[in-house]
């Protein structure tokens, strides 16, 4: 596929291949799409974001998390770019972790319109308590093999 077929084809024009400035907050953020080459096949795409920073609300100190994304493509794929960018938006962003990991995995969702999507976030304690957080579409497609995200309990995660 042409990248010129590519980029007609997705929602916008992407962001891939070019310099684009960081967005400061989430809801700037752009998520790219691209057509999926597969979409008559059942498989998983996995992100792994082990270094996900984002601001506590009420105290703006930073917080830390391992986020894994799992999701069964439809028509769409999500660009990595693009999601390396809305990942970055987050280090300035205040919420809670709750907010911060649904909040990903329903604008992916709502982006992608994927067949099956979940997220699941494994924050690193402060004030000595671990805050994991999980979230997903629906249930997963018949057949398809979904690993086990492959993140411990909190043990000094590291």
């Amino acid at each position: 596929m042409l990248e010129q077929d590519v980029t007609t084809m997705a929602k916008k024009s992407l962001q891939l291949g070019r310099a684009v400035e960081w967005p400061h907050a989430p809801e700037e953020a752009q998520l790219d799409r691209v057509p999926n080459p597969q979409k008559g096949t059942d498989y998983l795409v996995r992100f792994t974001v082990p270094e996900f920073t984002s601001l506590c609300p009420v105290t703006g100190q930073p917080d830390f998390a391992h986020l894994m994304i799992d999701y069964a493509p439809g028509p769409w794929l999500l660009e990595s770019k693009s999601l390396k960018l809305y990942i970055a938006s987050f280090r300035n962003h205040g919420a809670f972790h709750e907010d911060c990991t649904v909040m990903i995995g329903k604008r992916i969702a709502s982006e992608i319109k994927p067949k099956f999507l979940r997220i699941g976030g494994y924050w690193y304690p402060r004030g000595g308590i671990p805050i994991d957080v999980f979230w997903q579409t629906g249930r997963v497609p018949k057949g398809l093999w979904v690993p086990e995200q492959g993140v411990a309990p909190y043990r000094g995660r590291g």
